[in-house]
């Protein structure tokens, strides 16, 4: 591959992340707009109207097996709407900020996860990595209330924790999945599978909302975010995999954590305290830790992952 093919794969990896974090950021502004349960319906339904074409099976693909059918259900369950409830309230009850450095020990849980259930081993490096990601929380989780910068309170702490297993099982599944269904195709049946899960949900929330009062920038954030989230960065993220490994690729994730807390400070206005950046520190070093490639596995190209 040319250099100029190596670096237009690394430019779309490097988009694919930081549009993740963009929006990860900017839902704190959707979620005081509208409530949970109605930000995440609409997420979900606006994405199914992009993507029906996505559904189709690609040529050589296999007609879905129960058991694949199983996994599609928990990974959208767990990838999807879970992690949608609980990285929106948590967001909403804590900063764009705090969801930047919680999503940063995201490679940290995939590790452990895929220990537990695939098996994987746990190198000295990763274990490291692991520290590194649950100092970097566990600092988080000292930030006090006052003028420079909110307290993040238990349960918006334990939502963003909760948001990162899910992603994590996310990954986890997307692995046991990927040799049987393609990317898009996945992407397209967990994102109706989240539609049918939230709809009860939101349909009780809409029939009491005033969408009336809603200005044109909410709504083209709100068409952002569920473009953001279930179409175009999962589009940029598997079109950089073609011609990166996996294992090189994950080097980008670095990005989300970054982008969300520039959101926060910026766009926001989120006080950047020293805490903060100690915690923020920690869990970069755990998110490059994890994800760096070590000579071995940079020679030898592996089966993509799934991201959003």
């Amino acid at each position: 591959m040319s250099g100029a093919a190596t670096l237009g794969s690394y430019a779309l990896l490097a988009a694919s992340m930081v549009l993740v974090g963009s929006y990860v950021g900017l839902s704190k502004l959707l979620v005081a707009a509208f409530p949970v349960f109605l930000l995440a319906w609409l997420r979900f339904a606006i994405a199914a109207l992009a993507m029906p074409h996505w559904l189709r099976r690609v040529p050589g693909e296999a007609p879905l097996s129960p058991h694949d059918r199983r996994l599609l259900f928990w990974e959208s369950f767990l990838g999807n709407f879970l992690f949608s409830i609980f990285m929106l309230y948590g967001v909403k009850l804590g900063s764009a900020l705090a969801a930047g450095i919680a999503m940063a020990g995201i490679p940290a849980a995939v590790a452990v996860l895929s220990r537990l259930f695939l098996g994987e081993r746990i190198t000295p490096r990763v274990a490291v990595a692991i520290a590194c990601s649950a100092g970097g929380i566990a600092l988080l989780a000292l930030v006090r209330g006052g003028d420079a910068a909110p307290a993040v309170s238990p349960l918006a702490f334990a939502l963003l924790l909760g948001a990162v297993l899910c992603e994590a099982s996310y990954v986890v599944i997307g692995k046991r999945l990927i040799g049987q269904v393609s990317p898009r195709r996945i992407s397209a049946l967990i994102n109706l599978w989240g539609l049918v899960l939230v709809t009860p949900l939101g349909l009780w929330q809409a029939l009491s909302f005033d969408f009336g009062a809603l200005q044109a920038p909410v709504w083209a954030l709100l068409l952002f975010y569920a473009l953001a989230a279930s179409v175009v960065s999962v589009w940029l993220w598997m079109k950089g995999l073609r011609q990166v490994p996996a294992s090189r690729a994950g080097v980008f994730t670095v990005l989300l954590p970054a982008s969300a807390a520039i959101v926060g400070v910026l766009a926001l206005g989120e006080t950047f305290t020293a805490l903060h950046g100690a915690a923020f520190a920690m869990a970069t070093a755990g998110v490059l830790l994890a994800t760096w490639p070590s000579r071995a596995r940079a020679r030898k190209p592996s089966a993509p992952d799934l991201a959003r």
